[in-house]
């Protein structure tokens, strides 16, 4: 039975849950990686969807990561109001580079707290466990109304703290490994199951992008992972749900004709021309799971010295090839709607087949086995 209560969250107003609404944040989904799977017959469900429902392209937020775009969908709100402008930030109170995964950094409530509190049944399940805190900000798990687990940590998943105990034995499949497809498909098992059996009014289910990281569009492991995703959305589908699914950002191929990562190391750069770390810079996309991307992403911010003339590093840095934008902080937040305490001085984003990092000593690359595929800028923005 859907709760029929009009919810408000952070000035907008949203519909009751009248039937189990499904969200699916595919995430790196670039369009292509669908466009492809449904032109090889990999994806009927998606195919009969787009046709008989709603199919269009969509801007994400900028810096176009993970994190910011979760927590977009989930409070219907740009990094401006709900302060997540990515996976990592200098927070200037304690003068320390950390993950932004705290719900301290949390600005705005969610939509998926704000059903809970009209009376809803909520579920969210995410891939990595770097979001589940944040997606879970305002549930409680004492009156068997939410649940919230990642399968990165599935086994340790509590009724007290999950509304779910072992998420890992309730549905039958070991914790996958972190790089994996599996991690993804767990989330999407999961979200079947939690539907046949608990009957959520609104449930969010967030997958990885590693695959996308590793595999462009027309190489096989995309298509089985698409093929994989398509199956789950036809199972959500046909048990009457009322289904979205999105991306969070694109993906694009930032490496040269040889397979090597494309990248301007900024930091080095303005290390030579302000001296040693009297500049910082800041990538967004940094968090633990470094392994698919070497923290290489299309998206940084740099703090300058005070007595710097910013718009001076920012000329010398917009003649270099590979740079796409590089706007101060007033222009940054009045263009991308984000958080002016979050982000330093200046921001720069790279071009398509470009990365931004911070020293070449401070990239471990050892791990990248394909050639790079990144996201974070302007480029990787268009999201289905």
């Amino acid at each position: 039975m859907g709760i029929e209560i009009e919810v408000e969250a952070n000035g907008r107003k949203y519909n009751p849950a009248s039937n189990c609404a499904v969200v699916i944040c595919l995430d790196g989904c670039e369009p292509e990686y669908l466009d492809v799977a449904i032109s090889e017959g990999l994806m009927p469900n998606l195919k009969r969807i787009r046709s008989e429902g709603t199919d269009a392209l969509a801007h994400s937020v900028i810096p176009s990561f993970t994190n910011p775009n979760n927590m977009s969908i989930a409070t219907g709100r740009p990094p401006a109001v709900h302060g997540i402008c990515g996976n990592f930030l200098f927070d200037p109170e304690t003068g320390e580079e950390v993950m932004m995964n705290d719900v301290r950094f949390l600005r705005a409530p969610t939509l998926f707290s704000k059903y809970y509190e009209g009376g809803s049944r909520v579920a969210v399940v995410t891939a990595k466990d770097k979001l589940r805190a944040l997606l879970g900000d305002g549930l409680k798990f004492d009156e068997n109304r939410a649940i919230c687990f990642s399968s990165e940590k599935a086994d340790q998943a509590t009724k007290g703290k999950n509304g779910i105990q072992n998420a890992s034995e309730w549905l039958g499949r070991p914790v996958p490994e972190v790089y994996s497809a599996d991690l993804s498909e767990f989330v999407l098992a999961a979200g079947v199951k939690i539907l046949k059996e608990w009957s959520p009014n609104v449930m969010y289910l967030s997958t990885t992008d590693y695959i996308q990281h590793k595999f462009a569009p027309n190489q096989q492991g995309a298509k089985d992972f698409y093929a994989m995703a398509d199956a789950y959305i036809g199972e959500l589908d046909a048990l009457g749900a009322a289904l979205v699914v999105t991306a969070d950002h694109g993906m694009k191929p930032k490496h040269d004709v040889n397979g090597e990562p494309s990248v301007i190391y900024v930091q080095d750069l303005l290390d030579d021309w302000l001296g040693i770390k009297k500049a910082r810079v800041i990538l967004p996309i940094t968090d633990p799971y470094v392994v698919h991307h070497g923290a290489l992403g299309s998206f940084a911010t740099a703090y300058l010295p005070s007595e710097v003339d910013a718009n001076e590093i920012t000329s010398k840095l917009s003649n270099i090839d590979g740079i796409l934008l590089v706007v101060n902080k007033s222009e940054a937040v009045k263009r991308f709607d984000l958080p002016p305490d979050r982000i330093g001085d200046i921001v720069i984003i790279s071009t398509e087949n470009m990365t931004l990092g911070t020293s070449i000593d401070r990239h471990d690359l050892a791990a990248l086995k394909e050639p790079l595929r990144s996201h974070g800028g302007l480029t990787e923005q268009e999201v289905p």
